[in-house]
């Protein structure tokens, strides 16, 4: 797949929910369905930061030199491995010591189109505001903003780096942000299985895996939350799974009985070697997965209305999980590692 880069806003297609045929051939809305998955044909910047080749490969640089930690032994990269589907493949993500942090890592694959707050909570109004996060984090990387600007200005290679991307201008916190946040929109999943059928191809996929289709976007209603080429709506749903003072969003909206228990929907591409799932990494398997959303999860006011008791069959469960795996890319494409996403994209 090759994609061009573009300052627009991408408008991913939601799936509305449809009850599931009783045929034994496949529903007559699939072909609609299929419509919705389409990919787009450009990666989407934002005005207020275009792409440009400088500012990405500045950024690249800035995302894998542990640099930007105190004792420069972390990096982004730490967290966020090209070859782990830029996640850590941990439950929960690691402080500097070793010691488990409250949060499972987000993987960064096709960020650019996770519209909307950022942050299982949805604390980060952009990807831009992103990434000072864990930089000034004590137990992430625990470099103020002061030393990281004093620290790359020092350096003569980024400092001319910065220039060659600003118009000559200084190293800044702004800067800093809008580099990295412009190479992290170049994440993108490489083509998989389920591109291919969605393609035209009919061979791409099995028949189990097309029942799969039709599940999530029919009975099961999967594609509520999970619709379009992304597979995330953007927004935040209590499924029913957080408890005690685990608020997520219903920390910053209190007042929202909706949001309550309330996280980021994540996007399902290479879902498969994601594990652990959910905010928290409680849920080991993508089986479990699937088993958690059977059950419906904690029925209580704030749990979203797309969240039910589904009574699947063990021939529906493994259909579903059929699906979920073409969402891997296949070798020859992804998901990019970090050489390729190094390289300019096809303007």
């Amino acid at each position: 797949m090759t994609w061009k880069v573009g300052g627009g806003i991408a408008v991913l297609l939601m799936l509305s929910a449809v009850a599931g045929s009783a045929e034994t051939g496949p529903p007559a809305q699939r072909a609609a369905w299929r419509e919705a998955y389409r990919p787009p044909t450009e990666i989407p910047f934002p005005d207020g930061n275009p792409y440009t080749p400088a500012k990405a490969d500045l950024g690249r640089r800035l995302f894998f030199d542990p640099i930007l930690s105190d004792d420069r032994t972390r990096s982004c990269a730490t967290c966020h491995v090209p070859d782990l589907a830029w996640a850590d493949g941990r439950p929960k993500a690691a402080s500097r010591d070793q010691s488990e942090t409250d949060l499972h890592t987000p993987s960064l694959l096709n960020v650019a189109w996770q519209e909307g707050r950022l942050g299982w909570d949805g604390k980060f109004r952009d990807l831009e505001s992103v990434a000072f996060a864990p930089i000034t984090a004590p137990g992430n990387m625990g470099l103020s903003v002061e030393a990281a600007v004093s620290r790359l200005s020092a350096d003569a290679a980024y400092a001319e780096a910065f220039a060659l991307a600003f118009s000559g201008a200084p190293v800044t916190r702004a800067r800093i942000e809008a580099a990295l946040a412009t190479f992290q929109r170049l994440i993108v999943s490489g083509t998989s299985p389920f591109d291919r059928w969605i393609a035209g191809d009919e061979a791409a996929i099995n028949a189990g895996a097309k029942r799969g289709f039709d599940l999530f976007n029919g009975r099961a209603n999967c594609a509520a939350c999970h619709g379009g080429w992304a597979f995330s709506d953007g927004s935040f749903h209590d499924v029913g799974t957080a408890t005690g003072t685990d608020l997520g969003r219903g920390q910053f909206m209190p007042n929202s009985q909706a949001l309550q228990y309330a996280f980021k929907t994540p996007g399902l591409r290479e879902v498969a070697g994601r594990g652990a799932y959910m905010h928290d990494g409680s849920v080991p398997t993508l089986d479990a997965v699937i088993d958690l959303y059977d059950r419906g999860g904690i029925a209580r006011p704030s749990r979203s209305p797309e969240i039910r008791p589904l009574a699947l069959k063990p021939g529906e469960r493994a259909d579903l999980l059929a699906f979920l795996r073409t969402l891997t890319s296949e070798a020859a494409n992804g998901p990019a590692p970090a050489e390729r996403v190094a390289a300019t994209p096809t303007p």
